[in-house]
């Protein structure tokens, strides 16, 4: 089968699909619609890829953007041949793709494509039902991510569902008393870690404002701040105006191979995102082992039962998410573990990368024979 994997922008995500794909029979060819400001994946792409050259791929393009492009991915097309073409998110890659005409179109949504940007306005709405109209077979983490879909008249018989997963061999439980000294934090630390963009959309914000109220009040907290983005001055001003400088780590983007270790550095998982499908950081501290305190947003629900592999708070309350932090802080040693212990179980259970990976090509070979029961009866 001739795979054309269509993306937005070049991710740890994207790495990790192709990398997969790349070690099934298929024939593979990458394609980039944009290159944002910041290089988000420094790995390469897997020698068995072939990454096309084409108008795009070099420059940010705005959302429900890229309509000059057209020409240019119709030549693509002709020229790669592929059987099926594997587009996301749904407003973007996706939405050239529908409107270049080629059939069968694979869309993966990337949860927030659906869960928020499908209702920001008329044009959204109209980008969303005309990509999903063109679509063979909708791929999605989440069971919120279906509903969604099918409220825009999408059949749910042709939605293939499956939380994307880790890698559990290297996402799994441990200490890490290196990384602990290099922080210089003391002993009876009790460590949060938060590993989202500092988008708005992420409301590392709120979580921010909640961390300054809770440490006052307990000064074993400290925060592992990983990751980077637009309000990065603003989260910076926060902490230096509460003087918790000493208290708070700025991690940055580090390296994926070290990425398993900060997670096991801390005490809690924190996410205060205010759209998700299947969080993929939320999976990878599950598989290390580590309780989370995270929204009350529909992907999160279908994960996390409160007080089993941690809690639950209201999107965007800062009282909730401060009071979460005290009461995860203050409880026993041995219940923490416990919740440790159920949050590694339901990784194993739902969150394996190589158990779920295959759903990704039933997709395929449900787009090839969607396409021929509606090309035998056109």
């Amino acid at each position: 089968m001739r795979i054309l994997y269509f993306t937005r922008d070049y991710t740890p995500h994207d790495h990790r699909f192709l990398s997969a794909l790349a070690a099934t029979p298929h024939e593979i060819t990458s394609l980039r619609l944009e290159r944002r400001g910041m290089q988000r994946e420094d790995r390469p792409l897997p020698p068995e890829v072939t990454q096309v050259i084409w108008r795009g791929g070099s420059q940010p393009v705005e959302p429900l953007g890229g309509l000059a492009l057209l020409p240019d991915l119709r030549r693509v097309l002709r020229e790669v041949r592929p059987d099926v073409v594997h587009a996301g998110s749904v407003q973007t890659a996706a939405l050239l793709t529908a409107l270049s005409g080629f059939r069968p179109l694979v869309t993966m949504s990337w949860g927030s494509d659906l869960l928020k940007d499908a209702d920001r306005d008329r044009r959204w709405q109209w980008a969303t039902r005309y990509t999903l109209s063109r679509t063979a077979v909708l791929v999605g983490d989440c069971k919120a991510v279906e509903d969604k879909a099918a409220e825009f008249g999408f059949p749910r018989a042709r939605v293939v569902l499956f939380p994307w997963g880790v890698d559990l061999q290297r996402f799994h439980p441990g200490e890490e008393p290196e990384l602990l000294n290099r922080l210089g934090w003391p002993e009876d630390a009790f460590i949060l870690l938060s590993n989202r963009a500092w988008e708005p959309l992420y409301g590392v914000d709120v979580l921010v404002r909640a961390f300054t109220r809770a440490a006052r009040q307990e000064p074993r907290l400290r925060l592992l701040l990983m990751g980077g983005g637009s309000q990065a001055g603003l989260l910076r001003q926060m902490i230096l105006d509460a003087g918790l400088l000493d208290r708070v780590h700025f991690g940055g983007h580090v390296a994926n191979s070290e990425l398993p270790r900060y997670y096991r550095a801390a005490h809690l998982y924190l996410s205060a995102s205010h759209s998700d499908g299947s969080s993929v950081s939320l999976m990878e501290a599950l598989g290390c082992g580590r309780p989370v305190l995270v929204s009350d947003i529909p992907g999160n629900l279908e994960w996390i039962a409160p007080g089993v592999q941690g809690w639950l708070f209201p999107d965007g309350s800062v009282d909730a998410l401060e009071e979460g932090m005290l009461r995860a802080a203050r409880l026993s040693p041995d219940a923490l573990g416990a919740m440790g212990r159920s949050a590694r179980a339901l990784a194993e259970a739902r969150a394996d990368w190589g158990r779920n990976f295959p759903r990704l090509l039933e997709a395929y070979r449900l787009a090839l024979a969607v396409d021929g029961r509606e090309a035998a009866h056109a």
